[in-house]
């Protein structure tokens, strides 16, 4: 799988150039491979290159992946995460980036409790408003940080979005602007188990664009692995 060698070495040399943009270098950065549809031989890939972040969809091939891979790296939940789902996951991943219900926190902090943990989380903000997306309104993101801060067992470290699909990425930096004024805010004001650190946002087709509006975690897959098929389903 040379290609996805190539893929990677491209994708870190457009994250650097962005970075540079922004004032910030590539180790500001963190790189996190999606491997959604692909199954283990390609995380196996992505290591044998140096990353060492890995991006799940779904519970059932996470699991897969963590149990087969043939070293542990960094687990990330981004994709939509049911209640009854986090007990399988709570222990074995370095952060949940998709919180956007409060009962999703308070569920996440319960578990976290009986696996003697304490869980790293994002609140994903549905900043464009578009229906087909998951996510809080960003009118509600205090009321959020407010239920999080009742709770012993979760750490807010940031927030998460996923913008539009579009042909033209440098339209998106309008909604990634507006993520990082909302964390600038709750930033200013955090205290506590409310710690931002992280701006989750930008994927295969405007991480770039992510980058130059802030965000320190770009979520890529296509551009690393190729495009997916989804008449497969691995797990």
């Amino acid at each position: 799988m040379e290609y996805i060698r190539e893929n990677i070495e491209a994708v870190r040399g457009r994250i650097a150039e962005a970075a540079n943009k922004s004032g910030r270098s590539a180790e500001d950065i963190t790189l996190i491979a999606v491997t959604k549809n692909f199954d283990v031989s390609y995380v196996d890939a992505a290591i044998d290159c140096g990353v060492r972040d890995m991006g799940e969809n779904r519970v059932q091939e996470m699991l897969g992946k963590i149990e087969t891979a043939k070293m542990p790296v960094n687990w990330h939940m981004i994709g939509h995460l049911q209640t009854n789902k986090v007990k399988y996951i709570i222990d074995k991943v370095k952060m949940i980036h998709s919180v956007e219900s409060v009962k999703l926190l308070q569920e996440i902090d319960s578990q976290a409790k009986k696996h003697g943990v304490v869980s790293d989380i994002l609140l994903e903000v549905n900043i464009s408003g578009e229906e087909s997306k998951f996510g809080i309104d960003p009118s509600i993101a205090y009321e959020m940080v407010d239920q999080a801060q009742k709770l012993a067992n979760v750490r807010v470290k940031g927030l998460m979005t996923v913008a539009p699909y579009t042909d033209h990425p440098e339209e998106n930096r309008i909604y990634f602007a507006g993520i990082r004024k909302l964390f600038e805010e709750i930033r200013a004001q955090q205290s506590g188990n409310i710690a931002m650190q992280y701006l989750s946002m930008g994927m295969s087709g405007d991480f770039e664009e992510a980058i130059l509006e802030g965000s320190n975690m770009v979520r890529v897959g296509s551009a690393i692995f190729g495009k997916r098929d989804y008449s497969k389903r691995n797990y």
